[in-house]
């Protein structure tokens, strides 16, 4: 499904206006990261859970799924004063 409409990028350095497609695609794997979450979250309250190790793998689960938003989002490099001079 593509979805037409262009969105302003965030008022940010690097980041760029996203099309519908792009933004569609984020949205559905922000939804399965915080399904994910979630079940992390109840493992959390179980007091068996080492949770050091939990913190492990949310962190790297946070990871993956920030790296996989950003291969769709593709932000570029932030331009500095004095750039182009």
């Amino acid at each position: 499904m593509t979805i037409e409409k262009t969105h302003e990028g965030l008022p940010v350095a690097g980041y760029r206006p996203q099309d519908g497609t792009a933004v569609q695609k984020v949205n559905i794997n922000k939804e399965a990261e915080e399904r994910v979450l979630r079940i992390l979250d109840d493992l959390a309250a179980d007091p068996e859970i080492d949770k050091r190790w939990l913190a492990i793998g949310r962190t790297q689960i946070e990871q993956g799924f920030m790296a996989v938003n950003r291969a769709v989002f593709k932000p570029g490099r932030a331009v500095l004063p004095g750039d182009g001079d």
